[in-house]
């Protein structure tokens, strides 16, 4: 879906560049996002927090990793 209509960047492309480890600003750059009208700032900035690789993620241990620690 094309997140970004003034510069056509789709929400594939700011995942796969968060997913990259990409920070906003250099996505910005590169593809043009919320550079212009600003109108998809918010949506383009929550898919690049949900797909960030420096997102908290919770750990979830195994019961068989639990009891051998």
């Amino acid at each position: 879906m094309i997140i970004c209509i003034c510069a056509r960047v789709s929400d594939k492309t700011i995942e796969r560049c968060a997913r990259a480890g990409q920070s906003f600003d250099d996505i910005q750059l590169e593809h043009g996002v919320a550079m212009q009208c600003g109108q998809c700032a918010g949506c383009a900035r929550d898919i690049w927090e949900r797909c960030n690789g420096a997102s908290a993620v919770a750990h979830i241990r195994e019961a068989s990793e639990t009891a051998a620690v």
